[in-house]
């Protein structure tokens, strides 16, 4: 499975490449502060300093950019814990458990937890990779539209799950979700939604629409306090408590692996990414908990689950960019650039002929994370005073970097329109009980799902006899039978032995 050589070959390239370990360093804190500002992506971060790396090697090129990649998923957590406003969309559900425990005063053990769990699913994501990178590789790609199109399909039901009590709200949340993620130019070349503005060709930003349906109604929440946290002895900001958290997280492997796998294996999906792998990750770990109740109370369970998944998806989509030299998500589609600029064609010839570099990515992005564990627990040394400063200071700071962010996106106004929009539809959603996380993912998956079910009526010639001819497909479906016909089973089950047990 392992070509010893190559490993040996890549262990001195990496010792051999003293700039490489210069740029890391800089590319985690780089990510770390777009990943902290909302609506300043991590993909605009690499966008941003892609030409730097014209000047470097390959190999420092590509760590450089896959450090602001690492430094970016974690530092999305960070204003989603302390704030409740996902710096980048792949914090979405952190902010589910991570902001009750800021509120409770536990922000240092929460940011702590983030920490470990996103150094963690980092190691396991690029360890599966090492592992696995082969056969992988020759999975993806195996991976058609009516498979794409049932994935999507899976990920709608992540509504059920997300809703509790409010499950058919959470249903018509996610189809107005739904909705507005095919907005724009369709893939048949249909105009839908646009109201005759250009603008809107390319569909409403995701980004902006998330950070204003979850950030609003918080922010607004807040307006009528002093400080996030209200008890004036709980504001404190110490190194020991976050370092308490993060080796807290170590008493939890079993969520930490979990969450690693479920990343892993979501990353290496094209298209789908760490937004979905944080929610599908943070939902299983809440339908097998023992006390499902208490995930969005404050559970520490619920910020492992959600950061490690995040964090390890990046490995997993690093799967398509080296075995197939497809771009997994726009990160990846950034790093396709980088190998461009230093012509380097990614592909199954690409891993075959340059095994020593491939290991050495790998070998370099798992050093890296260890990194991340030193450089993140110094920087949150800072971070973490935001909840010492006064709200009537945070408050206008805050909308006016999302403002900055969502303008940046897109270049023009339909950005902070967007986030407006959101913000309002936010508050609403929130005053009449229906769960923005289930719009939100209707959003992500909308384009997603509608074009590999173009794309499968196009193959099939409109038979969709073709979801039960193709093997994968087949067992995604009988599994997606499964996954909504058991939890009634269930129901029903335990309803009768209800009865039962009153008539005794």
């Amino acid at each position: 499975m392992f070509d010893l050589n190559a490993v040996s070959d890549a262990i001195s390239l990496l010792v051999s490449t003293p700039s490489a370990w210069f740029v890391v360093p800089i590319g985690l804190i780089i990510g770390l502060v777009f990943g902290v500002l909302p609506g300043l992506s991590v993909p605009i971060a690499m966008a941003v300093f892609l030409p730097f790396t014209l000047y470097m090697d390959f190999l420092s090129a590509i760590l450089f950019l896959t450090a602001i990649f690492t430094g970016g998923g974690f530092g999305g957590s960070v204003p989603a814990i302390l704030m409740n406003v996902p710096g980048t969309t792949a914090a979405i559900a952190t902010c589910f458990d991570g902001y009750p425990m800021a509120r409770q005063g536990r922000h240092n053990e929460a940011l702590g937890l983030a920490l470990a769990a996103s150094t963690v699913g980092t190691v396991i994501g690029y360890t599966l990779l090492f592992i696995l990178l082969e056969p992988i590789s020759r999975f993806v790609l195996q991976l058609g539209a009516p498979e794409l199109f049932l994935i999507a399909v899976a990920g709608l039901l992540l509504i059920a799950a997300l809703s509790g009590k409010y499950f058919w709200r959470g249903i018509l949340a996610g189809a107005v979700g739904l909705m507005l993620g095919t907005m724009g130019m369709s893939s048949s070349g249909v105009m839908r939604g646009t109201m005759g503005s250009m603008y809107m060709l390319d569909g409403i930003s995701t980004t902006a629409a998330i950070i204003g349906l979850f950030a609003a109604s918080e922010l607004f929440g807040l307006a009528r306090k002093d400080y996030i946290v209200a008890d004036a002895s709980a504001r404190q900001v110490k190194l020991s408590l976050i370092a308490k958290g993060f080796f807290g997280a170590f008493k939890r492997w079993g969520m930490i692996f979990r969450g690693g796998l479920i990343g892993a294996f979501v990353g290496t999906v094209p298209g789908v990414g760490s937004t979905v792998a944080n929610l599908v990750s943070y939902s299983f770990a809440r339908s097998v908990s023992k006390d499902p109740d208490s995930f969005g109370t404050g559970n520490p369970d619920g910020v492992i689950a959600a950061e490690s998944a995040n964090s390890s998806s990046e490995g997993g989509s690093m799967v398509a960019l080296l075995a197939l030299g497809i771009p997994g998500g726009a990160g990846t589609a950034i790093m396709l650039g980088a190998f461009a600029m230093h012509n380097v064609t990614g592909g199954p010839r690409f891993i075959s002929d340059n095994k020593d570099i491939v290991y050495a990515i790998i070998g370099g992005n798992l050093i890296q994370a260890l990194m991340l564990a030193a450089v993140g627990i110094l920087f949150l040394r800072v971070a973490v005073t935001i909840v010492k400063v006064p709200l009537r200071y945070l408050l206008p700071a805050i909308t006016i970097l999302t403002v900055l962010g969502s303008y940046a996106l897109s270049g023009t106004m339909v950005g902070p329109i967007t986030l407006t929009a959101a913000a309002i539809l936010g508050l609403i959603m929130k005053h009449y009980n229906y769960p923005a996380v289930a719009m939100v993912i209707g959003i992500l998956l909308g384009s997603m799902m509608e074009g590999n079910l173009l794309r499968t009526w196009q193959l099939s010639r409109g038979d969709l006899g073709i979801f039960i001819e193709r093997p994968i497909s087949l067992t995604l479906l009988v599994l997606l039978v499964l996954a909504v016909l058991t939890p009634l089973a269930m129901r029903r089950l335990n309803a009768r032995l209800v009865k039962q047990i009153e008539k005794k």
